[in-house]
């Protein structure tokens, strides 16, 4: 069999297993064997990271399959990450990443077409260009399966957070949500967090919410309604004062008719 070849930069591309799924699969494969073909490109493992490392350690049998379909490593990209986004077991921060991926990859593409097209000066090239779409964060958190905001606290994470904190979200230590607060630290204090633990965390992430509750300033009344308002409130202070009358003469009734009796 011809060597396998590990690319870093696709292996990459895919959360390694937690030690307790990784200890499962190899059981499975020693008991059960190799069932499913590893897949390859070029002799490049796209598929299969896993049980090609634990089949080498214990010398399990295994297939492979060539996949000579991709012109390019960017198509191999797009496979890995497509092929991923429709695995239940992926989590909701790694879809968001896997998502946001992809869309940099096909920006690039676009640019790159775009670019070769301006230089040829051909208009029979613009059709595949126009065809394309880097996709909006609506379209990408759809891809992804989460909320718009949850797509733009994964983008804060990505481009904010220090590798610990990052790992931290993928462990399930610390929620996408409280991940993006604690982000907005400085590095020194994000990595004082993630050494606290799980409660540190959450505590960071509470004390950044209320410093900015008490930094926002008051929302300031338009213009235009400041005439309404003080109308409404005039109005409510005459039907204040009305029911200030009212009340004191039927306390004055009721002091009536206890006399009366």
């Amino acid at each position: 069999m011809p060597p396998i070849t590990i690319n870093p930069l696709l292996q990459s591309y895919i959360d390694p297993l937690s030690a307790s799924e990784y200890a499962a699969l190899e059981r499975s494969l020693q008991a059960e064997g190799c069932r499913d073909a590893l897949v390859l490109w070029n002799g490049v493992l796209i598929d299969g990271h896993n049980r090609y490392a634990i089949c080498s350690k214990h010398k399990i049998a295994f297939a492979t399959l060539e996949n000579a379909s991709f012109e390019a490593i960017e198509d191999v990209m797009l496979w890995i990450i497509d092929n991923h986004l429709a695995r239940r077991s992926v989590s909701d921060f790694q879809r968001g990443v896997l998502a946001l991926r992809k869309k940099d990859i096909v920006c690039a593409r676009i640019a790159q077409q775009t670019v070769s097209n301006l230089n040829s000066a051909s208009a029979s090239n613009l059709a595949p260009v126009a065809a394309q779409s880097a996709g909006t964060r609506e379209e990408i958190a759809q891809l992804a399966r989460l909320s718009n905001n949850t797509m733009l606290q994964i983008e804060k994470i990505q481009k904010a957070a220090t590798p610990q904190l990052v790992a931290a979200v993928r462990s399930g230590t610390i929620s996408i949500n409280a991940a993006a607060t604690v982000a907005s630290l400085p590095e020194a204090q994000q990595l004082a967090a993630v050494a606290g633990g799980k409660k540190q965390l959450q505590l960071a992430a509470r004390e950044v919410r209320e410093q900015k509750a008490r930094t926002r300033a008051p929302k300031e009344v338009p213009p235009e309604q400041d005439g309404d308002l003080l109308a409404e409130i005039a109005v409510l202070q005459k039907s204040n004062a009305a029911l200030k009358v009212e009340n004191a003469a039927l306390e004055q009734r009721i002091a009536a008719l206890i006399d009366a009796t």
